[in-house]
């Protein structure tokens, strides 16, 4: 094993603690994960491509709560962008 993935590093940070946003992910595709380690844990099944499928339904699942978090953000920051133009403007109207 290589030493610098070992051994701590004198003044690194600890890591990251998990956000909401990681538990809400791991509970809408807690299934398809789950599949998928099911899948891996067959070794062989791994490296002859048989859990392909499962790793496809796991991306869609993830990609549909990315979609999801990124047209929320989207419109939350219009709003507030709106909300800002409105008060530049009251501001320079007065």
């Amino acid at each position: 094993m290589h030493p610098q993935l070992t051994e701590k590093k004198i003044g690194s940070h600890p890591p990251p603690a998990p956000c909401e946003l990681t538990y809400r992910i791991l509970i809408v595709c807690r299934e398809f994960i789950q599949a998928l380690e099911a899948c891996h844990a067959d070794g062989w099944s791994r490296w002859t491509g048989a859990c392909n499928q499962a790793k496809h339904e796991l991306n869609m699942c993830l990609r549909k709560e990315r979609v999801d978090r990124t047209t929320k953000n989207r419109e939350e920051a219009k709003a507030k962008r709106e909300k800002i133009e409105m008060a530049w403007k009251e501001l320079h109207d007065d």
